[in-house]
């Protein structure tokens, strides 16, 4: 029976010591993660198009329900087979939590904040871990069991070189990853990153279909034949593909039919719908905006440092940056320079409130619509 390679303790060991409960470890981290301000911030945080005026258009709160849903039917079907063992609830809390360090403005403002650290990089990934290990609750995190952690840092559902996964040889050392090389440690954390790719990959066709960027019948005729011809075929088809093709092996992953459309639906999106030209525009605005946006936090920081001249300052955005610092001094005094404090600042900020940064600090009118 294929289960998670490494003993309990290593999978269940949280930063700080908690006393066990009725409610069992990876339900319980379920419950912190919902929570937590950075989950609830996913609400207004958009997948694919910024701060859509459209209620039916994808949020990312509503992207981690997908893959958290997509990755325990995943889990059930396996498990039904009798030739594995994984945890229901370990691939729900990884699913719930696998986004949370994502900048607003998705992969745009990722990309942005980037730029203004460079040579340092950001990942989405590499930040969510940073934001439930070390920034939530006032810098003391959520204390999340290992498990969890290490599948949030490792969910890369962007990568398509790699089909067939499973945990690697030995348990990664979370504070040492600084890339997507790595694969998760549990299988669980597996089935999210394959999970991730099922959610999205339909979806942003959905999407783009309501905001008349395209119509299904641009959609390939493989692609819908192969797929499905919308997003909840889709998600069937590959849950169930990944399942009986995962069924008797020791790793997890798509029949090599299937995994060669998903590759086709991918250059699609990114054809048709990532690199449209009123996308493609709006990301352009994003960029520039966001890296103003850098530029004004650091600035000031480098004005004030810790001090006490925000409250002088006559932008509320000024204000309430100080307000941040006050509150995370300890976590950041002596630790770290500007251009950390800004990248948490900023990427911990939804769509909804960088734009009204955006719009008092630099005069610049984000208004977007789909």
């Amino acid at each position: 029976m294929n289960k998670n390679p490494f003993p309990d303790s290593v999978y269940l060991k949280r930063t700080y010591p908690a006393e066990p409960d009725f409610r069992g470890e990876y339900f319980r981290d379920q419950t912190k993660i919902i929570h937590s301000q950075p989950f609830r911030r996913l609400k207004s945080k958009t997948q694919v198009f910024a701060a859509p005026g459209n209620d039916h258009i994808c949020t990312r709160i509503e992207h981690v329900l997908h893959v958290a849903t997509i990755a325990v039917s995943i889990c059930k079907g396996l498990n039904q087979t009798g030739n594995w063992k994984l945890d229901e609830e370990l691939a729900y809390s990884i699913g719930l939590a696998h986004d949370l360090g994502h900048a607003p403005f998705g992969h745009e403002g990722e990309r942005a904040i980037a730029r203004k650290i460079a040579p340092a990089n950001f990942m989405h990934e590499l930040n969510g871990y940073r934001v439930v290990e070390h920034l939530t609750c006032y810098g003391r995190g959520l204390n999340l069991t290992y498990a969890v952690k290490d599948g949030i840092i490792c969910h890369c559902g962007e990568d398509f070189n790699n089909n067939a996964l499973k945990p690697g040889p030995v348990p990664n050392d979370l504070e040492a990853i600084k890339d997507r090389r790595h694969l998760p440690s549990t299988y669980e954390g597996c089935v999210v990153r394959l999970s991730d790719k099922i959610a999205y990959l339909g979806r942003d066709i959905e999407d783009a279909v309501r905001a008349k960027i395209i119509t299904y019948a641009d959609v390939p005729s493989i692609i819908k034949k192969e797929l499905g011809e919308n997003n909840g075929e889709i998600i069937n088809t590959l849950v169930l593909d990944l399942t009986h093709n995962s069924a008797d092996k020791d790793s997890i992953g798509f029949s090599q039919e299937k995994f060669e459309i998903m590759g086709e639906l991918k250059k699609f999106n990114y054809k048709h719908i990532y690199n449209h030209s009123s996308v493609a525009k709006q990301k352009d605005v994003l960029t520039y905006s966001v890296g103003k946006l850098f530029d004004y936090y650091e600035e000031l920081f480098e004005k004030y440092a810790f001090g006490k001249g925000y409250a002088d300052e006559q932008k509320q955005a000024a204000k309430s940056f100080g307000h941040y610092l006050e509150s995370m001094r300890h976590v950041y005094e002596g630790k770290a320079g500007a251009k950390v404090i800004v990248t948490d600042y900023i990427a911990g900020m939804t769509d909804f409130y960088a734009q009204e940064c955006i719009k008092e600090a630099l005069g610049i009118n984000l208004n977007f619509s789909f």
